[in-house]
């Protein structure tokens, strides 16, 4: 297998990260536009899709966005809130309704001290110490998930191992019952699908699919909010329903949005980095051979090349408050600027040889959970345990899991992801009983 280098030549008239097109070649045609991007245009002007092709309910296209692709752009932009701001919208390009906003990104798209207030609620249950005491549990689903299909000699990597072990684990932190997993698997898929056909099939409204997955999943909320305000029990959704911090509680809607965005944001995207690791090892044999060889002492330089490498979320929105200079290219009060994390990660100012997929590559200033500010992933050290934990039982267990076709990839301009990935293995005795 060789390792994806970007197509050099890509032209400035190539490219549009606009169009879901673009987002279908492949991936080294991807990676030599935002090569060419950081090289010649940095900070580079795009129009907006028309979506209403799609959907009656979508508005016109809007004035267009600003795509910053160099590391230290993006983290310039990140550190300044002040200045580019989430607060009209900081997954989505176009405008949506302030109601549409609140419900499908919560506290993403807030900005301080709003911003502030929501993340101190909810902080302490994704604080290291917190997430070092759910380890045990991470480490038992992922050794009941290698059990299941470890006699087996092939299967689909995303929906055998890569999805069951963050789904479960974001389920059992919030308390949500078994029988409702699926729900939330499948409406997690629908809202971040941005219209995949997979999920919102050709002739159904993506606007109407999104607002009834959300819909599902703040019925299940208000279900499991009225329970624990009734019974309170040790998991997080108590935990939301309960916590005053200075005299202040999540309200309702709040409380709705901060559940769409964990149950959504705790299972796709580290399904997603996951999901990359193992069609990375299978194109890095040698990369493979150096884990095998240190599974304890690689691991934490491992996962975080993973996380460099897949960039799942692939930007972020920011619109600017007041008139600023980034780049070297002026942007006015108003403009939407995009922060595109897939492209800083492979920024050659920044790491050596980012094309070169390296297990003990340090240091790895990646942001594959965004940059430093305070926007900054909340899940991240929840990303990285589970990352690593599934990984050690891989590697330990079937040590020789691969890859056996390229990976059906999502068709989504902002998150990079794998739908489905063929692998198969020498089959090995389970090492637990099953109950």
């Amino acid at each position: 297998m060789r390792p994806v280098l970007p197509r050099d030549g890509v032209t400035l008239e190539e490219i549009d990260l606009s169009g879901l097109e673009f987002w279908a070649r492949p991936p080294e045609d991807i990676e030599g536009a935002f090569l060419t991007l950081r090289r010649e245009r940095p900070v580079a002007h795009f129009a907006e899709r028309d979506l209403r092709d799609r959907s009656p309910h979508m508005p016109p296209p809007g004035p267009g966005y600003w795509a910053v692709t160099r590391y230290a752009d993006v983290a310039e932009a990140s550190r300044h809130p002040d200045v580019f701001r989430s607060g009209q919208g900081a997954v989505s390009v176009i405008d949506m309704p302030e109601a549409m906003v609140e419900y499908f990104s919560g506290m993403i798209s807030t900005d301080n001290p709003r911003h502030t207030r929501l993340r101190r609620i909810v902080g302490k249950a994704f604080s290291p110490r917190m997430v070092a005491s759910v380890e045990a549990q991470v480490r038992d689903r992922s050794r009941v998930i290698v059990d299941t299909i470890a006699e087996r000699r092939a299967g689909d990597f995303v929906t055998d191992v890569a999805a069951p072990l963050p789904l479960g684990v974001i389920c059992d932190m919030m308390g949500i019952p078994e029988d409702a997993r699926e729900a939330v698997y499948r409406c997690s898929n629908v809202i971040l699908s941005e219209g995949d056909q997979e999920y919102v099939p050709d002739g159904v409204d993506p606007i109407e699919a999104f607002l009834g997955a959300g819909a599902e999943l703040t019925e299940l909320m208000h279900t499991l909010g009225d329970d624990r305000l009734a019974h309170p029990r040790d998991d997080l959704t108590t935990a939301l329903v309960t916590t005053n911090v200075d005299g202040e509680a999540l309200t309702h809607a709040e409380l709705a949005s901060f559940f769409v965005l964990l149950v959504v944001a705790g299972n796709e995207t580290t399904r997603n980095a996951i999901a990359h690791t193992l069609w990375l090892l299978t194109e890095h044999q040698d990369q493979r051979a150096r884990w095998q060889a240190d599974v304890e002492g690689v691991t934490p330089t491992a996962v975080d090349e993973v996380v460099r490498w897949a960039s799942p979320v692939t930007w972020m929105r920011r619109t600017v408050a007041t008139a600023v200079e980034l780049g070297g290219q002026q942007l006015d009060a108003g403009d939407k600027v995009l922060l595109f994390y897939r492209s800083a990660n492979r920024d050659d100012a920044v790491f050596e040889d980012p094309f070169r997929f390296d297990v003990r590559r340090t240091p790895n200033p990646h942001v594959g959970f965004g940059a430093a500010g305070p926007h900054f992933c909340l899940g991240a050290h929840l990303a990285r345990r589970e990352i690593a934990v599934m990984w050690r039982e891989l590697l330990t267990r079937l040590p020789d899991i691969r890859a056996t076709a390229p990976p059906q990839r999502l068709l989504s301009t902002f998150v990079n992801g794998i739908k489905h990935l063929p692998c198969e293995w020498t089959p090995q005795p389970a090492a637990v009983s099953k109950s």
